[in-house]
């Protein structure tokens, strides 16, 4: 395995035990900072810092970077405990803190700029809609356009932007994930105005006809053959699995942790709340607790079906076994489903708790919104996976290659 600087100072590999109880310390003062988070539309630096500090993007960075390239589990728990603390947290660490991954699956050279002259500490945004207009010239491509939906953008040295080549000698379009530094693009901030996630800053991107060079770009085809340039020297069985097994996680982990705190609330409003309809209290109603015992138990059902799956991905990446394209497509759609069954089940908790749940000073009242916000993102809507699903078990090839 080929090796790179390391990063200067302490650089003590913390275990997964001590990174999950650093993000669920964090939660009383995410928690603190929610409203203000919501209000300012953004994540706070002094957050995004203490994310830094405590390692957390660093989770599932090559260690040959100064990362830790731990079991996905372990980032994913994280990302559950931050965003029980503030849901908006939750999603930027899950978009920010799984780049490092993609940008291990590049080519060294890219990883060398990003990552050499920082201790390989520098944050990327992202956002994959193909609506960049794409020029093949020598060595790279010129790239141009505005994306929508950057999350956590303002925080970032980079960003990864999805776009179409359609000239290809005749092949179909290549669709590639292109790399740019901060220079080459602009944050248009204030292009954020929406009812949930509201703390995400995930405002538009604008690119005024930028070199890529060749290097700087990942082709969706070797994401999902997993023949990644990035692989020849990240060569550990982390980076082995298909990156969209990752990704499509990352966009409804945050969605536990919401649903965690929408329990919270709801069982702290209960036990205070006397119906002014029928004079009886909360703590009494059977229906009520049915909405509340329905939510945690389908909460952990779908958190062990995700803990279990990422330990098969790993088990065969370690093994060399193959994945299937029949695993592959049914653990895309089970990811696609959590956040749609995690907003019904807090809508079921909120409709039997009357007025007191509807002002925005209600603890059920933030997480309600960021979960039904979440369903907006295309990998969260399992329509787009069912028909893969069933072809995959009759032996067909997948439609939809993102898997």
């Amino acid at each position: 395995m080929a090796t790179a600087p390391k990063p200067a100072g302490d650089t003590a590999l913390p275990t997964p035990e001590q990174l999950i109880e650093r993000a669920r310390a964090m939660i009383p003062t995410l928690k603190a900072r929610a409203r203000q988070t919501t209000l300012d539309g953004n994540v706070p630096a002094e957050t995004v810092a203490e994310m830094q500090d405590a390692g957390f993007f660093r989770i599932l960075q090559p260690k040959r970077w100064g990362g830790y390239e731990m079991h996905p589990n372990v980032f994913f728990e994280v990302q559950k405990a931050l965003a029980e603390g503030c849901m908006s947290t939750g999603w930027i660490y899950g978009v920010l803190g799984c780049h490092p991954y993609e940008l291990a699956l590049f080519h060294d050279e890219a990883q060398r700029e990003v990552w050499g002259d920082n201790g390989g500490a520098m944050l990327v945004s992202s956002t994959y809609q193909p609506v960049g207009k794409v020029e093949k010239v020598e060595g790279g491509f010129y790239l141009s356009g505005r994306w929508g939906f950057s999350s956590g953008s303002t925080h970032c040295g980079w960003v990864l932007l999805g776009a179409l080549n359609f000239d290809t000698d005749g092949g179909p379009p290549d669709m590639r994930t292109f790399l740019l530094p901060r220079g080459d693009y602009q944050v248009i901030e204030g292009t954020w105005d929406v009812f949930g996630l509201q703390g995400t800053g995930s405002f538009d991107i604008l690119v005024e006809r930028v070199f890529v060079p060749e290097h700087r770009t990942h082709r969706a085809s070797d994401g999902f053959a997993c023949t990644n340039p990035g692989q020849a020297e990240n060569d550990g069985p982390l980076y082995r699995l298909p990156w969209a097994q990752v990704f499509v996680r990352s966009v409804s982990t945050a969605a536990f942790g919401g649903a965690r705190a929408a329990v919270n609330a709801a069982m702290e409003i209960m036990q205070g709340r006397i119906s002014t309809n029928t004079g009886k209290a909360s703590k009494a109603d059977p229906l009520l607790h049915g909405a509340i015992a329905k939510a945690h138990a389908q909460i952990l059902e779908m958190e062990l079906t995700h803990q279990t799956t990422f330990d098969r991905l790993m088990a065969k990446s370690e093994s060399g076994e193959p994945i299937t394209l029949e695993e592959r497509a049914l653990y895309a759609y089970q990811s696609s489903t959590v956040v749609r069954r995690l907003a019904e089940l807090v809508d079921g908790m909120v409709q039997l708790l009357g007025g007191r749940a509807v002002y925005m000073s209600s603890a059920i009242i933030q997480p309600w919104l960021d979960l039904n916000a979440a369903r907006a993102h295309v990998a969260n809507d399992p329509g787009n996976r069912t028909t893969d699903v069933v072809m995959t078990m009759l032996g067909e090839p997948p439609a939809f290659t993102f898997m």
